[in-house]
């Protein structure tokens, strides 16, 4: 597979957290919308902190409670895939230490999470979110 020099995926930090080897993430992130048959325009990655991302949640989507990411899809429905993606490190963490697994492995399944909405899965039914969980061990286990 070719992928143009120019990413389309961006990495913003307002909370720090290391990403290990961002270029292979980017490369990786950037075939999961291929494979899903989806034509990427750009997405933006925020890391940011639990505050942040509520006063974010309760903004827009009228949510007063944490969580661990919010992803909002910005492309029209003929256009390429673009969105913003707002990551709570102070939940990955958190959640990390929840599920017993490394900060890398969690960090790396919301990252998925995320780009498997804005190729469209929903996981709001008992249904979905099995069939979303099932790809992000898919794709998170091709990665690691």
């Amino acid at each position: 597979m070719t992928v143009s020099r120019k990413s389309k995926i961006y990495f913003f930090f307002d909370k720090k957290v290391t990403l290990g080897k961002r270029r292979a993430l980017k490369k990786f992130l950037t075939s999961i919308f291929t494979k899903e048959q989806k034509k990427l325009g750009g997405v933006n990655f925020i890391f940011c902190s639990d505050e942040y991302l509520r006063s974010i949640n309760k903004r827009y989507l009228r949510h007063d409670y944490f969580t661990d990411i919010v992803t909002f899809d910005l492309s029209g429905k003929t256009e390429p895939v673009s969105g913003e993606i707002y990551i709570s490190i102070d939940r990955v963490k958190d959640n990390a230490m929840l599920f017993g697994v490394s900060l890398k492995k969690e960090l790396h399944r919301v990252i998925i999470h995320g780009v498997l909405h804005l190729c469209g899965y929903r996981d709001k039914t008992n249904g979905q979110k099995k069939r979303m969980t099932a790809l992000e061990d898919y794709y998170l286990a091709s990665y690691l």
